[in-house]
C-alpha cells in the first residue's frame, strides 16, 4: 500500500481545513442585509386613506401628477443572513447586498433601531418642512405643515417631502403644477437649508419608481455612478444637489428645456 509523502500529507490536511472552513462560512451569519425594491407613495396623495401632507395656515392648490417617494426593503436587523444568500442575490438583478450598517442603526435592539428610524424620519420631516416654507417666505411659527407616513423610516425622503410641501401651497408659481402632470418619483436627504444627501440603495429604488410608473427620478448627484448603473428603460434621470437645483430642473423639465444629466 503506498505511503503518503511529507508533502502529500500536508497538502491534504491543509485542504481538509480549507473544507471545514468554507462549509463554516457558507452557514455563518453575515454583518449585511438583503435589499430589494420596496413601496412608492406619492406624497401629493394619502396612504391608507391618510393624506400625506396637510398643510394650515396657508390656503392650499389642487394637485395633478405624483411626486414618489421611493423605499427599499430589507431583511430584519436581527435575520441571519449566510453566504449562500449573498450568492443568490448577487447573481438576481432585483437584489442587493448591503452593509448591515449602511442600513440600519448600529448596535442595540431591533426596538431600539426601529426608534432611532424613526428619529431620523421626524429629523427629516422638520428639516424638509423648514427648507420648503424658507423658500417660499412662509413663517413655520404661522404655517403648520403635518407629515404622516406610517410604517417608513429613515431620511431619504427629505427632498421629496419638501417638493410636495412647495407643490402643495405654490405649485410652480405660476399657476401650475412642480411635476408637470408627470410621475416623478425620486430619492435624496434634504437639510434646512435645502442641500440634498445621498442615501443609498439607488439602483433598486429606479426599479420601484418604474414599476410604479414614474417616468421621471430626482437623484442626489453624489450618487450618479450608482444611477446610471442598471437605469430602467423609460425612466429619465435628473441629479439634483440642492432644493433650488431641483426646483429649477422641473421648471426646465416643463418647459422642454434642457435638464441636469448625470
Amino acid at each position: 500500500m503506498p505511503t503518503l509523502s511529507r508533502r502529500s500529507l500536508t497538502l491534504a490536511v491543509c485542504g481538509a481545513v480549507v473544507a471545514v472552513l468554507l462549509a463554516v462560512a457558507a452557514f455563518a451569519p453575515l454583518p449585511v442585509s438583503i435589499v430589494v425594491p420596496g413601496l412608492t407613495v406619492n406624497v401629493l396623495g394619502a396612504k391608507s386613506g391618510t393624506e400625506v401632507i396637510t398643510v394650515s395656515g396657508a390656503p392650499v392648490r389642487a394637485t395633478s401628477g405624483q411626486l414618489r417617494m421611493v423605499t427599499i426593503a430589507a431583511t430584519s436587523p436581527d435575520a441571519s443572513v449566510h453566504f449562500t444568500d449573498v450568492a443568490k442575490a448577487w447573481f438576481n438583478s432585483k437584489e442587493a447586498v448591503m452593509p448591515r450598517d449602511s442600513v440600519y442603526p448600529s448596535g442595540g435592539s431591533v426596538k431600539e433601531i426601529e426608534k432611532a428610524n424613526l428619529k431620523e424620519m421626524t429629523d427629516s420631516q422638520d428639516a424638509a418642512t423648514t427648507a420648503a416654507l424658507t423658500h417660499l417666505g412662509l413663517s413655520p411659527q404661522k404655517v403648520k405643515v403635518d407629515l404622516r407616513l406610517a410604517d417608513v423610516g429613515g431620511p431619504s425622503a427629505g427632498l421629496l417631502f419638501s417638493l410636495g410641501i412647495i407643490d402643495k401651497i405654490n405649485g410652480n408659481g405660476h399657476g401650475g403644477d412642480l411635476t408637470g402632470g408627470r410621475s416623478v418619483a425620486g430619492t435624496g436627504t434634504i437639510d434646512a437649508k435645502g442641500n440634498v444627501g445621498a442615501v443609498g440603495g439607488v439602483p433598486l429604488k429606479e426599479l420601484a419608481a418604474r414599476k410604479d410608473g414614474a417616468s421621471v427620478f430626482l437623484v442626489p448627484r453624489a450618487e450618479c455612478s450608482d444611477a446610471t448603473a442598471q437605469l430602467p428603460g423609460g425612466l429619465r434621470l435628473i441629479p439634483v444637489e440642492t432644493l433650488d437645483g431641483a426646483l429649477a430642473a422641473l421648471a426646465a423639465l416643463d418647459a422642454g428645456r434642457q435638464t441636469p444629466t448625470c
